[in-house]
């Protein structure tokens, strides 16, 4: 059976439960975290970056969020989320990149250095400058999320897709980190309301970061 080393705050270890889940492919959870050594994940992935997809009887190790999304689309039928044309195909691994590089860049890895790092590893308090710059980006990121479900029935076109759970495996680790105002934008807010009621999003959103609490409405699916 496949292992899937992760830890509850990583995005893209989040992006890929998402895809699993949705596929229905039957996994374990490990948890390896980048400030814990660990000999057996390393050697798995010398990078000693989550996510990693590794099956112990296949011998097969997967390694980057992207990389194991794309594999298992081409492996598993079910439940298709690169689909379409060449051309929509195209537009939701666009919109993948941005979520992946850009809104993580921007928002979530300064929130996760901020909130989660400072305060289990290095022991200092957070730095609210740049807090309120990474929530700044935010409203930047929620306003062409509110463009494109106002434009589309979802954020790459008519079907749902990877890219909408890449932006929402961001969102929610943003949002557990109360890095997320939704003020003004109803649009991106009635969307993420549609993904976290989601039953692959339930187990996401009923963990919890030891030592770090999520904000009340986080689990609430009509917040």
């Amino acid at each position: 059976m496949w292992k899937l080393y992760q830890f509850t705050l990583c995005p893209f270890s989040r992006k890929v439960r998402l895809a699993l889940a949705e596929k229905g492919v039957a996994h374990d959870l490990v948890t390896a975290l980048p400030w814990a050594p660990d000999e057996a994940f390393d050697a798995l992935n010398h990078f000693g970056r989550t996510p990693v997809l590794h099956d112990a009887e296949r011998k097969l190790t997967l390694v980057d969020s992207q990389a194991i999304c794309e594999f298992l689309e081409e492996t598993e039928d079910r439940t298709p989320l690169v689909l379409g044309t060449a051309v929509q195909r195209a537009e939701i691994r666009k919109l993948v990149a941005l979520f992946d590089q850009g809104f993580f860049a921007d928002v979530t890895h300064p929130l996760l250095h901020e909130k989660m790092k400072k305060r289990i590893v290095l022991r200092q308090a957070p730095d609210s400058g740049q807090l309120r710059q990474a929530m700044k980006l935010a409203h930047e990121h929620l306003e062409y999320i509110d463009w494109l479900v106002g434009t589309r029935r979802w954020l790459a076109g008519a079907q749902l897709s990877l890219a909408d759970f890449a932006a929402a495996a961001q969102i929610s680790v943003a949002d557990y980190l109360g890095g997320i105002d939704w003020a003004g934008h109803e649009e991106a807010q009635g969307w993420y309301r549609v993904m976290k009621s989601r039953p692959s999003f339930r187990p996401l959103l009923a963990e919890k970061m030891d030592g770090i609490p999520p904000p009340r409405h986080y689990a609430d699916v009509n917040s």
